[in-house]
């Protein structure tokens, strides 16, 4: 089914690039002709608004932006790195579990039942765990990054922020659009969607699809035993994924104050797991030397993953005269797994006392997992001085996850222990109510909500990871519950000063709730947990459109304290470990900017800037060390626990959090008579000073961090059909993008992709 649905998206791409009707969206050419910038309206706040309108720091990117910079077979979630000032997503556990930062709010955990706190919403739905975070979006027709605390009007309660993604949905007019692209090492991506009316003014829908691959690009050069069957050598044994998913989406309006939206989705994901490449980094050093397309493995049969996920929800409104009543209820499923060859390299490669050393793998494995969300809203309509708004909110996650160690794959039946690996039982719930007003005085408007939550997780042992013989070893707990019931709220002010000219000022609480570290039981060791978390946040900004509205610049500064904040860090076999901290202290500015100066050119631009700190000097961290020995250059002071070294993190700052970012976007238009135009464009993006691990070392952190793309070709005078070549990475770079302190692995970006796209709409 799904291949058919990606063939007709596929035939449905070229037929729209080349023999589209007149009925093209003539907005598009305008847009591209560069008459100055145009309105953004967000849904930052449930209900449809001018981005400058808003009091809430807003970054967005527009689905087409989007597409360009997936054109080269980029994760569409990672992909967002750099492009949105604040935000950082990065992952070291290949596309299946992208992990996001706001302002430098994060989390480092590579745990399957990971919480993080940045909450992520698809056409309203909250996506909790980490695998369905890592949904693709398609056919998308915007993205908004809502930073700071947003816990009054949004699902899960979130500290960091929320990134949320509205794909097009069905009209009464039918329309479609497609992009099709094709690159270096076999390098396919198409996005495509189509819809229009089934039944005049009554029943409407929307079929979307995105299918991407690569080929297998990286060589195994690996020539020695491998204790788990894995083949070696072999050319082209990693590096490749096939991603296919599909989206139904129908739209009934039976009256003209009654709609029901019901959508339903499918993802069919295979590919490689993150690539570790041990001694990837020389110690006293972050220069990444390692190559980006040869690994010496010698487990984990070529690192595989894959994950089946479906979806469904539906989204019913009914107005009242003056208020509008909205209910969404969603359910989402997966099951997959995900192993990999840990170490990042052959342990006969780096022998002591004359013997291999350094063997890892492990795999990850979601047998089964159901979340429900239900959201009940009554909002005031139209557009008066005084709105209003409030609701209930219920979520429900369970699951059943597998963790297997490396005697579990081994073959010789001496080194086999069919009984290295552990089962949990993981159960999150949530309920909440909340509220929000706002009135509107003259120029001044004023806005305050509030939210109270319980949040409850639970994780059972069902499986102990045994000896081969059966015998059980596990002393520690079994069944834990952690509960916990806090308000969140905001209150805001916006100002108008001129047409032009907004200003707006924002405090706001929220919390995340405790969290429960289980995997650890598959090393014998008891579980760990963390309290939870609560974040105060100040900002202030302007909102501005200038030089006769060629010029869009909003520019925020802020700061926030989380107390109790959650950290993760490692134990001595690498194992995720759960800790909080007294506190983190963070400032920065951000800002956004969209200029058009003359006709034909738009440049879009973001930078943001971030000082955080760790403050609390009781903590500290395991740092790098393998059989006993520090292999990396630490930094802070350090302690010996036992056999064990750990630094003082006390004044860190927090990890994975840019010290600042830079992009830039530009794109001129050169009309060619009255067919259409030539153009070329460019982005790049500039990442600061980020530290990978919460202790400071001379290995592990990034710093200038840069890529850039290109794309040059011709555009149809009314936007019915672009060609063009791209190039992604340009330069190459090989951008330190995470590391695995044990055994000094580097993990890098994405590598160059050149190729050609066709799209075109109608």
């Amino acid at each position: 089914m799904i291949r058919l649905v990606c063939s007709f998206l596929l035939v449905g791409a070229s037929a729209a690039a080349l023999g589209a009707p007149a009925a093209a969206r003539q907005a598009a050419a305008d847009d591209a002709a560069g008459d100055g910038v145009q309105e953004i309206v967000v849904t930052a706040e449930r209900r449809a608004e001018n981005l400058q309108n808003v009091p809430v720091s807003v970054g967005v990117v527009q689905g087409a932006d989007l597409r360009a910079y997936t054109s080269g077979g980029d994760d569409t979630l990672l992909s967002l790195a750099g492009r949105v000032p604040s935000l950082y997503v990065e992952t070291t556990t290949g596309r299946i579990f992208p992990r996001f930062y706001i302002r430098g709010l994060g989390n480092i955990d590579f745990y399957l039942g990971a919480s993080q706190p940045v909450s992520i919403i698809q056409d309203d739905v909250v996506l909790e765990h980490v695998v369905l975070k890592s949904n693709p979006v398609y056919d998308v027709a915007q993205i908004e990054v809502l930073r700071g605390p947003q816990g009054s009007l949004f699902g899960r309660n979130t500290t960091a922020g929320i990134i949320k993604f509205d794909t097009i949905r069905p009209g009464q007019e039918f329309t479609g659009r497609a992009t099709a692209t094709y690159g270096t090492y076999n390098t396919v991506t198409a996005d495509a969607g189509v819809g229009g009316p089934l039944v005049q003014d009554k029943i409407a829908f929307r079929l979307s699809g995105l299918y991407q691959r690569r080929d297998d690009y990286v060589d195994n050069t690996y020539a020695g035993p491998s204790a788990d069957g894995t083949r070696t050598p072999r050319r082209n044994a990693l590096g490749g994924f096939e991603e296919k998913d599909a989206r139904l989406q129908l739209l009934f309006t039976p009256t003209e104050t009654f709609s029901i939206l019901a959508s339903g989705h499918y993802r069919d994901y295979d590919g490689t797991s993150t690539l570790f490449l041990r001694q990837g980094l020389v110690k006293g050093s972050n220069d990444p030397i390692a190559p980006r397309n040869m690994v010496r493995f010698d487990e984990a049969a070529d690192n595989p993953q894959a994950y089946r996920t479906k979806g469904a929800s539906v989204k019913m409104e009914m107005e009242f005269g003056p208020a509008t009543l909205t209910t969404i209820t969603a359910y989402e499923t997966t099951r997959g797994f995900s192993r990999g060859d840990t170490d990042g390299g052959a342990a006969a490669d780096y022998p002591v006392a004359g013997v291999p050393n350094g063997f890892g793998q492990s795999q990850g494995q979601i047998r089964d997992l159901d979340q429900w969300t239900q959201e009940l809203r009554l909002a005031s309509s139209g557009d008066g001085d005084f709105k209003w708004q409030l609701g209930g909110y219920y979520f429900d996650s369970q699951d059943i996850t597998d963790f297997y160690q490396r005697a579990f794959f081994l073959t010789a039946p001496a080194a086999r222990n069919p009984n290295n690996w552990v089962r949990l039982r993981n159960r999150n719930y949530s309920y909440a109510g909340f509220g929000q007003i706002s009135y509107r005085i003259g120029a001044l408007t004023l806005t305050a909500g509030a939210r109270q939550t319980k949040d409850s997780k639970r994780t059972i042992l069902l499986k102990t990871a045994d000896t081969a013989a059966g015998v059980v070893t596990y002393r520690g707990r079994r069944d834990v519950s952690l509960s916990d019931s806090k308000p969140s709220w905001d209150v805001s002010a916006l100002y108008t000063v001129s047409p032009e000219v907004n200003l707006y000022a924002r405090v706001a609480r929220g919390f995340r709730g405790p969290t429960i570290q289980g995997r650890s039981a598959v090393f014998n060791a008891d579980f760990t947990t963390a309290n939870s978390e609560t974040i105060t946040s100040y900002e202030a900004g302007i909102k501005t459109q200038l030089l006769d509205r060629k010029l869009r610049l909003n520019a925020t500064g802020f700061a926030y304290r989380v107390k109790d904040i959650q950290l993760n860090g490692n134990d001595v076999n690498g194992n995720g470990v759960l800790f909080n901290a007294d506190k983190a202290d963070a400032y920065g500015f951000e800002a956004d900017a969209e200029f058009r100066p003359v006709p034909n050119l738009a440049i879009t631009a973001g930078a943001s800037f971030l000082h955080s700190e760790i403050k609390d000097r009781n903590v500290f961290a395991q740092v790098c060390q393998l059989n006993g020995v520090v292999v990396c250059t630490v930094l802070d002071p350090t302690i010996r626990v036992g056999a064990n070294t750990f630094a003082q993190i006390n004044g860190n700052p927090l990890p994975n959090a840019p010290r600042y970012n830079f992009n830039i976007a530009a794109r001129y238009d050169l009309p060619i008579g009255s067919t259409g135009r030539a153009f070329v464009a460019t982005d790049w993006n500039v990442q600061g000073y980020t530290n990978l691990v919460l202790y400071k070392t001379r290995e592990f952190f990034a710093k200038g961090n840069f890529e850039g793309g290109v794309r040059a070709g011709f555009s149809e005078a009314n936007g019915r059909y672009e060609v063009a070549v791209f190039a992604r990475n340009i330069t190459k770079e090989k951008n330190l993008k995470g590391v695995i302190e044990n055994y000094l692995a580097a993990v890098y970006n994405e590598p160059r992709i050149i190729g050609v796209s066709l799209s075109g709409r109608f």
